[in-house]
């Protein structure tokens, strides 16, 4: 029933985001940020300067009959809007920095994580490169189904657009998600947060003297924006707190490394790095990895033995699930064990 409920809110999403598309001039990630603004705000079609026309605001109104988002749970909002995230990208052109976390990934994330914060009450969550929010968002639903009392997200991003499908999103799925509009190398507007999670950007961070203030910079020219965001999560976690982030599966085979390496040796604890299966890339400079590190302080210790692998097939689910069973048992007997 979910997927076609999830179909369902999809095609109300992108055939009310066409009509305002065209009636607006506007992309198509633009018209769905309009259209779901409209959808929270008691399906309330927003007409400025006879724009839409009243023919196009009937039809889209008809459109928002067809369902109604407060009845649906958190996960077919949140992949409805994946959906449109999907089509957005391709319509628009976005650049691939600016793409999604897909599900697979997501969930196995948030699998790991549960276990790690599993003793606390209240979680707070950080992603400083929040995007669209697909990943912060499937991670906090699958805490709360946790039982833990209250689950709370802060999301950093420097893309307006997104940051307002992020917001969407959050208010949809009635999460408790604090997002900011912000370069996430500047001052972070928060308080120390229990976890990091994050799927980071790959690339070069073209703002160098903002860069100088960071251990991970390089020596000369440009420096790598996810050593950057390495660093500025971790300065943000409480002691002993962990970050998981999603990093290239060559982090540390390239010359700019060894700054990264002199920092990680005085702040953190590498506990874990865990290749994700290179089917789900596109080629193998593409392929990606989940790193655990757990920040210094408050009893936290190196794991006796550091969780090194790579995930199985997703297509080969006994080993996959053999897999995640070995990393369960690691994290219980190995890695938490030796914080209490």
């Amino acid at each position: 029933m979910t997927e076609e409920q999830t179909t369902q809110l999809f095609q109300v999403f992108d055939q009310s985001a066409q009509i305002l598309q065209q009636a607006l001039g506007a992309s198509y990630l633009d018209a769905f940020i309009e259209t779901a603004d409209n959808m929270i705000d008691d399906n309330q079609v927003r007409v400025e300067n006879g724009v839409p026309n009243e023919q196009q605001v009937q039809a889209i109104t008809k459109l928002y009959q067809q369902v109604n988002y407060q009845e649906l749970d958190a996960t077919t909002i949140r992949k409805a809007i994946q959906m449109v995230m999907i089509k957005a990208i391709k319509v628009d052109q976005i650049q691939a920095i600016h793409q999604i976390t897909p599900d697979t990934i997501a969930y196995t994330m948030g699998y790991l994580v549960i276990r790690l914060v599993k003793e606390q009450s209240t979680v707070k969550i950080l992603d400083p490169a929040v995007g669209s929010a697909n990943l912060l968002t499937a991670v906090m639903n699958q805490l709360q189904q946790e039982a833990h009392e209250k689950v709370s997200g802060i999301g950093i991003d420097n893309d307006d657009s997104l940051i307002s499908v992020a917001s969407i999103s959050a208010q949809m799925q009635k999460l408790d998600l604090e997002l900011v509009h912000q370069d996430a190398l500047d001052e972070l507007p928060t308080t120390p947060v229990d976890l990091v999670v994050s799927d980071l950007p790959v690339g070069y961070y073209p703002v160098d003297e903002r860069a100088q203030n960071f251990a991970t910079r390089s020596d000369e020219g440009h420096s790598y924006v996810h050593h950057l965001l390495i660093e500025q999560a971790v300065n943000y976690l409480v002691p002993g707190g962990f970050g998981v982030f999603l990093v290239p599966s060559g982090l540390f085979q390239s010359p700019e490394t060894k700054g990264l390496l002199r920092w990680m040796q005085d702040h953190v604890y590498l506990q874990g790095i865990l290749n994700l299966p290179g089917e789900l890339f596109q080629n193998e400079a593409a392929q990606k990895a989940i790193m655990i590190v757990q920040k210094h302080g408050n009893g936290s210790q190196q794991a006796g033995q550091v969780m090194l692998g790579e995930f199985p097939s997703f297509k080969d689910p006994e080993a996959f699930q053999k897999f995640l069973a070995e990393i369960v048992e690691w994290e219980e007997q190995d890695l938490l064990n030796k914080r209490q």
